[in-house]
């Protein structure tokens, strides 16, 4: 594997032919390296789905790299906001998929990952149950209401309950990833901070949810 500086990242992948090709298959090894540490609070590596994974979310890290090369800004190594990507497709694939390692409190603890989706679809749930949970909605859908702006709250809708990819998202609201990004953090944190106030929590709406 050959060393490289940021400037020698952006020049070679800047560059097609030899160098470019040499350049991806060295960030291939790292993000493949790095994954199974990275995710190891959401999904063993031990899990037979996990190779799947950690080959397509590598493919559409490095497809997302040579699409963005112009938005790093050097403010960390190259490789680093190579993981950042990395970490941050791997997280949404969780989510999308619906896998169950994955933890509603970590997931939306993360900045760069949507909220899971399928956590308002359990039909077996009993009439206690569902009792609670449409109390409990009613309660977090009034928080939304007053919380959050129209723009934070369609962004949550889209993403948080409709399950819908980023790009989508992005492009039905007429705008672009990162300023989805930047609505979607500062919801989580006006909600944060209102749950709190009454005496909600994310992990409690996932125990509810989860009951049979």
């Amino acid at each position: 594997m050959t060393s490289r500086n940021n400037e020698a990242w952006i020049s070679d992948l800047r560059t097609p032919g030899p160098a470019r090709e040499s350049a991806l298959e060295d960030l291939r090894a790292i993000i493949q390296k790095g994954l199974p540490y990275a995710l190891s609070r959401w999904l063993s590596s031990d899990n037979p789905l996990f190779p799947g994974l950690v080959d397509e979310v590598t493919q559409d890290t490095l497809l997302r790299v040579i699409d963005q090369l112009k938005t790093f800004e050097g403010r960390s190594q190259f490789t680093t906001w190579v993981h950042k990507i990395a970490v941050r497709i791997a997280l949404t694939e969780l989510r999308r998929k619906r896998w169950r390692d994955s933890s509603l409190d970590e997931l939306t603890d993360n900045e760069d990952a949507p909220p899971p989706a399928g956590l308002l679809s359990d039909s077996s749930a009993s009439p206690e149950t569902s009792a609670e949970r449409g109390e409990l909605l009613q309660r977090i859908q009034r928080i939304i209401e007053e919380e959050l702006t129209d723009k934070q709250r369609e962004a949550l809708i889209l993403l948080g309950m409709q399950d819908m990819p980023m790009e989508d998202a992005a492009r039905k609201m007429k705008t672009n990833r990162n300023a989805l990004y930047k609505l979607l953090h500062d919801a989580r944190l006006r909600l944060k901070r209102r749950l709190a106030d009454e005496d909600i929590h994310p992990q409690e709406a996932l125990a509810l949810f989860s009951q049979k």
